[in-house]
């Protein structure tokens, strides 16, 4: 058995591999996003190397810790993460961005370790609380579920309503982790290194805030262990890094975002080579995974009994979707319903009747309420309905968009809609959530 040294030693190594990886593909591919990668390699090689509980050979298993990179550009090192994992031949990682390879500039469930698309930023966390609140309340298995953010992305809506959510069902087999790296693309991201205000911001939600070094192996190792030992509510990891960190004349300066590192990159890839005691490292601790999530089966579903409507009746359709809901999860144990706050109006309220416990409230955050459906419904673990007036699913087109890329099944019922709704006027009224369906 190594030493906590060795070990630290090891991580440390399979970080800088990381960045030469990321170095060397977005050279091949003559475009990328390096400083991005380089600034989370230690956080990854720690999570992938040590934290996370998985199977290499199955990385969709339904025991296997969760990890979402909701900053999607950073893909090349996620790709690399797999690749010396030993998931496929390291020389593949070469073919980024190639016409006829499936390692996009972006990831997408067309490779078999990622379960949904990111790089439209903002959304990963949505689908973790998805995920997670699965794990906790559904399988009531042991995994957990990581997500990893960008510190510009944290600014949008999206993540604030994730972070609420979060909270509020006090998610505690979720990490989510923000790469405070200060440089946004064009200009620096609001808050640069003002990591107290991260941490006041987060406890703000109910989370437990960790401020951590991320560049410090021993560091992060400290804080996922703390992470997971925290009960009560999620855990955020703040790590104040660099972008293009251990880069010459590159590390912690504007104007490197989204670019290869072109006639630089033989000089940067030689200093980070002498960096590491040991070139030819390979992962030698990856924990597996707890094999305690059920197994389930969600073919077959159907109504536990047909319509029983006569003839010549009206009945609103919104009370016949209430009807049908009641009836899919009478007979289907994996059924859940999403709502936002409109239950009592799309009569999702129908699924309170069959089973409480397979209802999520949202609440009035429509774009979370999407992201959290494609999360439950991810690694097939439920058939997810999500309901709320079809003029706010249109807050939510772009997560409905990446769903699609993402492969998702969430069923999406949008109440409401037509031409004219009558008194409540044209604020209430859908008519555009019409181009958002195909």
């Amino acid at each position: 058995m190594p030493s906590a040294q060795e070990q630290q030693t090891e991580l440390q190594d399979l970080a800088h591999k990381l960045r030469i990886h990321s170095v060397n593909m977005t050279t091949a591919s003559k475009s990328g996003h390096p400083t991005s990668c380089s600034s989370m390699a230690e956080i990854m090689s720690v999570l992938f190397y040590r934290q996370m509980r998985y199977s290499v050979a199955e990385p969709k298993h339904a025991s296997n810790d969760r990890f979402i990179l909701s900053k999607g550009h950073a893909a090349p090192i996620l790709y690399a993460a797999w690749a010396e994992a030993g998931l496929f031949p390291v020389s593949d990682l070469m073919n980024l961005r190639k016409i006829d390879s499936d390692l996009e500039g972006h990831p997408t469930p067309r490779l078999n370790f990622i379960d949904v698309a990111t790089g439209s930023l903002g959304q990963g966390l949505s689908v973790a609380c998805g995920m997670a609140y699965a794990g906790k309340h559904f399988d009531k298995a042991s995994y957990r579920t990581y997500c990893l953010m960008g510190d510009g992305e944290s600014m949008e809506g999206n993540i604030w309503e994730a972070l609420n959510f979060a909270g509020f069902y006090k998610l505690n087999n979720l990490c989510a982790i923000i790469d405070v790296n200060r440089l946004g693309q064009s200009d620096p991201a609001p808050l640069q290194h003002d990591m107290e205000t991260y941490k006041k911001r987060m406890e703000s939600f109910g989370f437990h805030a960790i401020v951590v070094d991320g560049h410090d192996i021993l560091e992060l190792c400290k804080a996922f262990d703390e992470a997971e030992s925290v009960t009560d509510k999620p855990t955020c990891l703040i790590a104040k890094t660099f972008k293009g960190k251990y880069f010459p004349d590159i590390e912690n300066l504007m104007n490197w975002h989204g670019k290869a590192l072109g006639d630089k990159s033989a000089s940067v890839v030689k200093h980070v080579e002498s960096l590491m005691k040991n070139p030819g490292v390979k992962p030698t601790n990856i924990p597996p995974p707890t094999m305690d999530a059920p197994n389930v089966d969600i073919t077959g579903v159907a109504l536990s009994d047909p319509p029983a409507y006569t003839l010549g009746d009206k009945l609103a359709t919104r009370q016949a979707y209430g009807s049908a809901l009641a009836k899919l999860a009478k007979n289907n144990p994996n059924v859940v319903a999403l709502d936002g706050d409109m239950k009592n109006s799309t009569f999702s309220q129908e699924m309170l009747k069959v089973d409480k416990n397979r209802y999520i409230e949202c609440f009035i955050c429509e774009q979370n309420m999407l992201g959290v459906g494609i999360g439950v419904a991810c690694r097939d673990r439920s058939v997810a309905f999500a309901s709320t007036f079809a003029a706010f699913l249109t807050r939510g087109f772009d997560n409905l968009r990446m769903g699609v890329i993402s492969q998702t099944n969430l069923n999406v019922v949008g109440s409401h809609c037509g031409v004219s709704i009558g008194e409540d006027g044209p604020s209430q009224m859908a008519l555009e959530d019409i181009a958002m369906f195909r």
